[in-house]
């Protein structure tokens, strides 16, 4: 009553090669492959595919920006 033998899984293994045939799970192989290869040059691309600064956070740095130069235009002036 505990796990399946060597035997049970080698029956397994047998009704579903006939079932489903050899083209088939070896095209679902490669597929599953494909897949995982895919998801992980997306995993490892992920820091090249940020998504752009919002306009609001560009606009608050450009401001900032701009105070900052007028400041030092400022101090100089006097």
């Amino acid at each position: 009553m505990g796990s399946f033998s060597i035997w049970h899984w080698l029956i397994v293994l047998v009704v579903v090669l006939l079932v489903f045939g050899t083209k088939r799970l070896r095209g679902a192989g490669r597929d599953l492959g494909e897949a995982i290869k895919g998801f992980k040059k997306g995993v490892s691309d992920a820091d090249a595919d940020r998504p752009a600064a919002r306009l609001e956070d560009q606009a608050r740095s450009d401001d900032a920006a701009t105070r900052d130069t007028q400041r030092d235009d400022d101090k100089t002036a006097r």
